[in-house]
């Protein structure tokens, strides 16, 4: 694709209407929008509505910059990109997408949030929506910078989660009895302080330890679907009423 390509020189025009570009090179900004404007076209022809990218180190190395811009884009626009090829993300993703009328994110359980119990830290690294940020503006990918270089690592969307009340949810394969199960729960995101880099925020949810040993001992990912919704009933029922998933609803 050319660099006067109309679809490139468009997308580039979106990307720096969607998200803060000071500091970052002109060159790595024409990459994404190149790459933007290959994916639309691809996921238009196909009818796609929700996609899982192998967001590194395969388009770091060859192409040199990072997706999350892109797919931050997608997930805005309310067709779900999950990172990390997660394919069963981006299910919960698309799930809490269509019950909440709103764009969902794919998080980390991360950190413990201090010695409060009920309280962790939820973190991507990151390809957050932009409705999910106070404020948001694009940098490098602070991970992998040193191992694929600075210069290849931009693009990504970086800023604090902004409070209020959230539906989480995930989806996984049980492999050994051919099924798929989850979870969905609900909490909030706070605006407790937090000094960190990517995409994060603060999550409460009530007995979450509780939450987390379930997790733990059924041997859930750590990535988790999460949407500015109130929508867990609707994620159980369909799940289990419509789909037959076997489900844990936390807080029942």
């Amino acid at each position: 694709m050319k660099d006067t390509d109309e679809a490139a020189v468009g997308k580039l025009k979106s990307i720096e209407k969607y998200v803060t570009t000071s500091g970052i090179p002109q060159p790595a900004l024409l990459k994404m929008a190149k790459l933007g404007a290959v994916v639309d076209d691809w996921m238009k022809v196909a009818d796609v509505q929700i996609s899982a990218v192998q967001c590194w180190t395969s388009l770091e190395e060859n192409l040199g910059v990072v997706p999350c811009t892109v797919m931050s884009m997608m997930s805005d626009s309310l067709l779900s990109s999950a990172c990390e090829v997660d394919v069963c993300g981006v299910l919960g993703m698309h799930a809490l997408q269509l019950a909440s009328g709103s764009p969902s994110a794919l998080l980390d359980w991360n950190n413990n949030y201090g010695t409060d119990s009920n309280k962790a830290v939820c973190f991507h690294c990151s390809n957050l929506p932009k409705h999910f940020f106070k404020e948001v503006q694009m940098d490098f990918q602070a991970i992998i910078a040193g191992t694929v270089g600075k210069e290849n690592t931009f693009g990504t969307c970086v800023g604090r989660v902004k409070s209020g009340p959230m539906t989480f949810a995930r989806f996984s394969t049980d492999d050994f009895a051919g099924k798929i199960r989850g979870y969905v729960g609900g909490g909030r995101f706070t605006d407790d302080p937090l000094e960190t880099f990517g995409g994060a925020g603060v999550v409460e949810i009530l007995n979450m330890q509780k939450l987390l040993r379930y997790i733990c001992e059924n041997g859930f990912e750590h990535h988790v679907a999460a949407n500015f919704s109130t929508v867990t009933p609707m994620i159980y029922e369909a799940a289990t009423n419509y789909l037959g998933w076997e489900m844990y609803k936390h807080g029942a």
